[in-house]
């Protein structure tokens, strides 16, 4: 990659080298969705999800200096591009490299939202580094609870929590782990936190009812 190239050949150059030459990509066949999201094994395997191969993809674009940066979008992570010599911005699909109009982005959006979703310019917004690893520590505890991977699981979601420790989804979240884990009683104080800070929540009548099966069973026990 000369540095006498413009920032549009670059760029190109730097996607070539990536999922052409090194081979990331999409992760194929049979596999864990937390093994798509550990960068240590997305490193070895080559293959991750939207926001792995974007976070790893960002981080040589920026030690490169290249005008790369990462749109948490309401489908999945994105990276965006706006190099000096083009008019217009580029929209990045972290799968594959692939450059995608505002038409795609549209009907990801009617299809994973609704039909009448619209593409606002928001949407499109840059996401800072902070935001690309809360989505990434996000997806990866949701994978490791599918998983039953609790106790990993209860570690992404204390990362989590450093970002606002307050915030009463994820301390639901990891009532839920807790609950799992049979941690009861801590379990109890955060489902129980959720449902007084979110009483109007929809799924607040669900965490109810888990909060007085805990209960039950903490009196059965005794």
């Amino acid at each position: 990659m000369a540095p006498s190239w413009d920032q549009e050949r670059q760029i190109e150059r730097l996607l070539e080298l990536f999922y052409d030459e090194w081979g990331f990509g999409a992760s194929q066949g049979v596999y864990r969705l937390s093994d798509a999201l550990w960068l240590d094994k997305v490193l070895v395997n080559r293959q991750g999800s939207a926001v792995s191969l974007g976070a790893i993809l960002l981080w040589i674009a920026q030690r490169l200096a290249l005008p790369v940066v990462s749109v948490i979008f309401p489908t999945q992570m994105l990276l965006r591009a706006d190099p000096e010599t083009s008019e217009e911005m580029w929209l990045i699909n972290p799968f594959n490299g692939e450059t995608l109009d505002e038409h795609t982005l549209e009907v990801w959006l009617k299809g994973n939202i609704g039909p009448v979703a619209e593409l606002f310019n928001e949407d499109l917004d840059e996401a800072d580094n902070a935001e690309v690893i809360r989505k990434l520590l996000d997806t990866l505890k949701s994978a490791l609870m599918e998983e039953r991977q609790m106790e990993l699981a209860l570690r992404a979601s204390e990362a989590l929590l450093q970002f606002n420790p307050e915030d009463p989804y994820e301390i639901r979240d990891r009532g839920l782990i807790y609950a799992q884990l049979d941690c009861d009683h801590v379990a109890l104080l955060d489902l129980s936190y959720f449902v007084e800070q979110c009483p109007e929540d929809p799924i607040s009548e669900m965490i109810r009812a888990q909060i007085n099966t805990i209960s039950h069973k903490q009196i059965t026990l005794h």
